[in-house]
């Protein structure tokens, strides 16, 4: 409701973007809560209705399957889609963290604009969907680019995160031992930062909207000049000579284990 509040006077200078499809499992003792997966077609039908009256909009720009449901085929969730854009309820549809299967399955039925999977220097393994996504005209819109913040290059050892309420404090990369082992990818960062008189962040993030022009990182932050300095990131070139270095320098990187999404439980 927040939100809605406040992009009700610009609502025709924003593109909104949501998504169905899961739940927390929120009995468990963990931090990162396990997600439990629910994209039936009455739970999607009453997901988009109850986003839209929070939102206070008719209509979602772009609305993303959050995970596969392995108890619900994905042209069925496509379908649903379908109807949701006949009926004015939802501009496109997406799929997070999607392999070449579903996007194809889905998109026979339902053409899919976007997908939004996890990507950064650290998170590469979906790299293979770029020649799909080039062929059926499909967005990336990479989130945790990164890599929940280690990519900033502000945190190292005897970094302390509480325990009970911050989820970096169970991913890898933060870790003492993954600090030392990620010390060559931070010198690296550091680096090209001081050769092109930007931060760290800034050039895991031109990296990848350099590499692709359909490559779109959403970068989290709390405070005003991380924005900026996020969105300043746009400025950067890279050429495709220096991102072919820099890919080849990470291939060859040893890295720490990065955080790769909290599991799902299937009901």
């Amino acid at each position: 409701m927040l939100v809605g509040e406040a992009l009700k006077d610009i609502r025709d200078k924003v593109i909104i973007a949501t998504k169905f499809g899961i739940r927390f499992d929120m009995s468990s003792p963990e931090v990162n809560k396990p997600l439990i997966p629910d994209s039936r077609p009455e739970t999607i039908r009453a997901s988009v209705d109850a986003s839209l009256k929070r939102l206070g909009t008719d209509h979602i720009d772009l609305y993303y399957q959050r995970r596969a449901d392995p108890n619900v085929p994905i042209e069925e969730v496509a379908g649903v889609m379908s109807e949701l854009i006949k009926a004015g309820k939802i501009t496109h549809w997406g799929l997070s963290e999607a392999n070449e299967d579903q996007v194809r399955r889905a998109h026979k039925v339902c053409p899919v604009t976007a997908i939004q999977n996890r990507y950064s220097m650290m998170a590469r393994w979906h790299e293979n969907l770029f020649p799909v996504l080039e062929e059926l005209n499909i967005g990336f819109v990479a989130f945790s680019p990164l890599a929940n913040g280690f990519l900033s290059g502000k945190y190292g050892k005897g970094t302390q995160f509480d325990g009970a309420l911050d989820y970096r404090s169970a991913m890898p990369q933060f870790t003492e031992k993954g600090v030392e082992q990620n010390s060559e990818l931070l010198s690296l960062l550091n680096r090209l930062a001081e050769e092109k008189n930007v931060t760290p962040a800034q050039i895991s993030l031109a990296w990848m909207m350099c590499k692709k022009p359909y490559i779109v990182p959403i970068p989290g932050s709390r405070k005003p000049d991380r924005l900026k300095e996020n969105a300043d990131a746009a400025n950067i070139v890279l050429s495709d000579c220096e991102i072919a270095g820099i890919d080849k320098a990470l291939d060859k990187m040893e890295m720490s284990a990065v955080f790769g999404g909290s599991k799902l439980i299937k009901e």
